[in-house]
């Protein structure tokens, strides 16, 4: 009998390992690039815990960066958007629910981060880049749940 209850456990512990929030990192840097290119999430994940860090010197009015994630087709019309918000707003349209997720907009050696729930973004197609004018075109990357 105990022998049955252990093996039950441990055939669940992987579902109890990854219902937990998912930790994730990326960097900026002041050559106006993210350090990754593609950021996946384990199938069993609920919420995210993203880290944005600026490993640059230049100040956020120079060369700021966040992180924002939008469905793909989604992407040039938030960025031009995001444009437009201007630097009172951190370059993010102030309720635009075309953004599911963003962080604060940092300078080098900053860093920054976000929870959210990706229970409602699972087969979608999503990409996530940095709304600082002119970024988008060179920082950006797929977002996938696996």
């Amino acid at each position: 009998m105990k022998r049955l209850v252990l093996t039950s456990l441990l055939l669940c512990l992987p579902a109890f390992a990854f219902a937990s929030t998912c930790e994730l990192s990326i960097d900026s840097t002041d050559q106006m690039r993210f350090t990754e290119t593609e950021l996946r999430v384990p199938a069993g994940c609920e919420t995210v815990n993203l880290t944005l860090t600026h490993s640059g010197n230049l100040a956020k009015t120079v060369m700021g960066h966040n992180w924002v994630l939008v469905e793909s087709d989604q992407l040039s019309a938030v960025a031009t958007a995001a444009m437009a918000a201007g630097a009172a707003n951190n370059y993010l349209p102030e309720g635009d629910d075309r953004i599911l997720a963003a962080t604060d907009l940092i300078g080098g050696g900053e860093s920054t981060s976000i929870e959210f729930s990706v229970a409602d973004l699972k087969g979608k197609d999503l990409t996530f880049f940095c709304s600082f004018p002119g970024h988008s075109a060179l920082m950006k990357g797929a977002f996938i749940l696996e």
